[in-house]
């Protein structure tokens, strides 16, 4: 692939960025003498004259500064001797950094030795980070670990986009079918207290809200390169503790605007209970579909809304059928 086409870049160090085609010059050789050996000359980057003597690597002229200098002034006099340089095996995009944060729209190559080995040109440092920005926007989205992957699915044709949606969206439309089987179970709790239906949508919505946040979290997370065992404690730790506080809130209010505590009672522990499992579930399917191959942000989002869902249904009728009299 071409280097200098932005986001499809297959090169990663700063040696196979580098170019050696650019005009190197000794430190005595006057401004005068460089100018006319420059002109008829095609480099691939002429924006900075390399100082070396006898491959040693001295600093760098800029042309801006080459051509304002007096015609018997040496190179040795107009160069910068702390031009930002890095190794040949540096990461492209630290390479990169490194020339924004110095001012320099071109970077030296030197080796161990101190031996001048390319210059990475502005056109090919303005491709890196063009590159690696559109990377690491693709991961924090949480599309995929790969910018050509991402850039694909965004510009992709909708007969193909329907074709990555639509089977989650069937596994969701077989889940909420599931789900009303599952209502239909409970049948006799719900006509003995009718009040237990008005909470069904509250607890499946505050399950599905906190298992979003965490799946948000986590997709993320794998798609900058954390690994699960570092967000598995916090991340269950939050659960619970956000399931408490909700549960905490829920089952006095519920008290005090029904005044029925069996089932202010099973609303706490339902919020409790299903929000807890919410993030356990939350975590589990990014996880899973991240180590099959599969892209987490298609997939994670329906399934675990799913399994959410059931999982709420099921707890809280489990509680209703226990506690309330």
């Amino acid at each position: 692939m071409n280097p200098d086409q932005p986001g499809k870049l297959t090169f990663e160090t700063a040696a196979q960025h580098a170019s050696t085609e650019v005009p190197v010059f000794p430190p005595a050789c006057r401004a005068a003498e460089v100018r006319q050996q420059l002109a008829g000359r095609q480099y691939e980057s002429a924006s900075h004259v390399i100082v070396c003597e006898q491959r040693k690597f001295l600093g760098v002229v800029r042309i801006e500064d080459l051509l304002a200098a007096a015609a018997d002034t040496p190179l040795n006099d107009l160069m910068d001797r702390e031009a930002p340089v890095v190794a040949p095996g540096v990461d492209q995009e630290v390479a990169a950094w490194h020339a924004v944060r110095n001012g320099e729209s071109a970077l030296t190559v030197v080796d161990r030795e101190g031996h001048f080995a390319g210059v990475i040109p502005p056109h090919r440092l303005l491709a890196v980070l063009l590159s690696e920005h559109e990377e690491d926007l693709s991961r924090l989205g949480g599309f995929t670990k790969s910018t050509h992957v991402a850039r694909a699915t965004s510009e992709e044709p909708v007969e193909r986009r329907f074709r990555h949606r639509i089977p989650w969206l069937v596994v969701g439309l077989g889940g909420a079918l599931l789900a009303a089987d599952f209502v239909g179970w409970f049948e006799s709790q719900l006509q003995h207290t009718v009040m237990l239906a008005f909470f069904i949508p509250g607890i499946v919505y505050l399950a599905d809200a906190v298992g979003t946040q965490t799946e948000t979290v986590v997709v993320r997370g794998l798609s900058v390169g954390v690994s699960m065992q570092r967000m598995v404690k916090r991340e269950l730790l939050t659960g619970l503790a956000i399931g408490f506080a909700l549960a905490v809130i829920a089952g006095p209010l519920v008290w005090w605007r029904w005044e029925q505590a069996d089932v202010a009672l099973c609303v706490g522990l339902s919020v409790f209970a299903a929000c807890s499992t919410a993030t356990v579930a939350a975590m589990a399917l990014p996880s899973l579909l991240d180590r099959f191959g599969l892209d987490p942000a298609f997939g994670s989002g329906p399934l675990a809304t799913v399994i959410q869902d059931l999982l709420s249904i099921l707890i809280y009728f489990g509680i209703a059928s226990a506690v309330v009299q």
